[in-house]
């Protein structure tokens, strides 16, 4: 019995070791977790305008950019998967892995050969393991992604898409990333970012809508040679931004239930140690009222 009680009240010590590791993890996740909600709107007006600045030139100019036109030399895809650097935080990466592995699925059975480029440790291990090869990988910044961060993956990415068909170029790019919808609900969706396909807003039926005229300055093929790089790299941003408060959301509220099944087993665990110590107890008083009724007799 006195073994038994050793083993739970260890287990209590091991328990509550934890639960403290977890409450910690959680307040971390709540202190960051408002300061990437605020980066994620701030830098929603700037992707906004920006798209209307390429559909009003995309729209209203008859040029053909390499950046909007299809490609027919090459059957190799990129994709981008934005995960996590740590765990901790439910299920995730595993949301967005399951949900790329789907979108690989369709393209190979497509005909399509598969790019594949992540963005973080989780993501990144989890294909190492698997001796899948990689063709690009960021780690490190997938809670606090910067603009220097959203810049080398788009200059990447961008450089593979104007590769020559020898050299590795691609045709597509796909991004699978987590869009933040509230603090209990994050969900994976799949982007297709290049070619691009800027589709203008059309006014109801019914209704004369006279379009602005644009006047483009020096011309329309290096507004848009100036204009559809910052934009990939803003709509990637916008991705790593909603990544990272889903990431933040996902941790904090994964350590709260972590939290409150280590308060569980607490419990649990000190009524078995009590059952034991009462079993110890009678135990004893049993041997002590079969000794004197021995003596007695």
């Amino acid at each position: 019995m006195a073994g038994q009680q050793r083993v739970y009240r260890q287990r209590i010590r091991s328990t509550q070791a934890l639960k403290k590791m977890f409450r910690a993890q959680e307040l971390i996740a709540a202190s960051r977790i408002g300061r990437a909600r605020d980066r994620m709107s701030a830098a929603s007006p700037y992707a906004r305008a920006i798209t209307r600045a390429v559909s009003a030139v995309a729209t209203h100019s008859d040029v053909r950019h390499p950046l909007l036109a299809e490609r027919t030399d090459t059957h190799r895809v990129a994709v981008l998967l934005i995960a996590s650097d740590r765990g901790m935080a439910g299920a995730y990466s595993a949301s967005v892995i399951r949900e790329t592995e789907r979108l690989i699925e369709r393209l190979e059975g497509e005909g399509k050969e598969v790019a594949l480029y992540v963005s973080g440790r989780r993501a990144e291990s989890y294909y190492r393991f698997r001796n899948r090869e990689l063709a690009g990988t960021w780690t490190g910044q997938s809670d606090a992604p910067t603009s220097d961060l959203a810049e080398e993956i788009s200059g990447t990415l961008l450089d593979a898409f104007a590769a020559a068909p020898e050299d590795g170029g691609v045709g597509e790019l796909h991004i699978v990333s987590t869009q933040f919808v509230n603090m209990v609900s994050q969900r994976p969706q799949v982007i297709r970012m290049l070619p691009l396909e800027v589709v203008e807003g059309v006014a109801p039926a019914g209704e004369h809508e006279v379009l602005p005229l644009y006047d483009f300055e020096p011309d329309a093929a290096e507004v848009l040679d100036a204009l559809l790089p910052r934009y990939v790299r803003t709509r990637i941003f916008a991705c790593l931004l909603q990544a990272a408060a889903s990431e933040l959301a996902a941790r904090q509220r994964a350590m709260h239930t972590a939290t409150e099944n280590a308060e569980d087993l607490i419990r649990m665990y000190t009524r078995l140690a009590n059952q034991a110590r009462q079993a110890e107890i009678t135990q004893e008083i049993s041997e002590i009222v079969s000794g004197a009724d021995a003596l007695a007799s």
